[in-house]
């Protein structure tokens, strides 16, 4: 459901997940997974950060980063989830730019524990692929104005990064072992969002780009603590945030 208000005989959206009134959120906004993740990025790298969401404890803050407006997103766990929040910032919101910073599981060898991925492109055992294409074979991929652009600040940075695919699936617990088959034909990682959010990118003509941490490693084992995944991982948050404002 969305509801409408009239601003100067303009009429105005307000989604139903989403509470903020027109204006409040940036045209470039972060989407980590966690909402904790969003307040720990308000507070911690945004300038004059004001809570613009508290619907279902999703939090959203706007505030400043190098003099530019930028905003923060929580999404939830999931496509489903991802899909409402970043089609209600594209389609009543008018965000031009989403950058999701969330964790993956890493399923090759020479990937390390927290090691930073540049998603280019995400395969996808969702369902949500298959109601919209049915037959068909969308590849989901991400804008390359923002990933060739994070790939040299995380180069000027000097940080340890890859360039490649993920696989987003709507498994957590995968008793098929399905990640096995990603990694044979070269996904660095498995995680649950990035698929949808570049296929929504595609939609609505935006520009998207996935950032991974590899919080655990499905191949030789290893993981990072919940507080970590929640309140470290900045590089990929100083990479996405000099990505988003260029």
């Amino acid at each position: 459901m969305v509801y409408f208000s009239y601003k100067g005989g303009i009429m105005l959206s307000m989604s139903t997940h989403i509470n903020a009134p027109d204006g409040a959120i940036a045209p470039y906004v972060l989407l980590p997974g966690d909402p904790l993740r969003a307040k720990f990025i308000a507070e911690n790298f945004l300038e004059d950060a004001k809570c613009y969401n508290e619907v279902r404890g999703m939090y959203g803050f706007t505030g400043t980063y190098k003099g530019q407006k930028v905003s923060v997103q929580g999404t939830g766990m999931g496509q489903p989830s991802l899909s409402i929040y970043a089609t209600e910032l594209f389609q009543f919101y008018n965000v031009q730019r989403a950058i999701r910073v969330g964790t993956a599981g890493a399923v090759q060898p020479e990937t390390e524990l927290r090691d930073t991925i540049l998603v280019n492109a995400a395969c996808s055992d969702s369902s949500l692929m298959t109601q919209r294409f049915g037959n068909l074979h969308f590849a989901p991929a991400a804008s390359f104005n923002l990933l060739s652009k994070a790939a040299k600040i995380a180069e000027d940075m000097k940080i340890r990064y890859q360039v490649g695919q993920c696989a987003s699936s709507d498994l957590f617990y995968d008793d098929n072992s399905n990640w096995k088959t990603w990694a044979k034909y070269g996904v660095l990682a498995i995680e649950m969002e990035a698929a949808e959010l570049y296929t929504l990118a595609a939609k609505f003509k935006r520009e998207a780009l996935a950032i991974l941490t590899i919080s655990d490693h499905i191949l030789k084992g290893g993981e990072t603590t919940a507080e970590e995944r929640q309140t470290t991982f900045k590089n990929m948050i100083q990479i996405a945030l000099d990505t988003i404002i260029q």
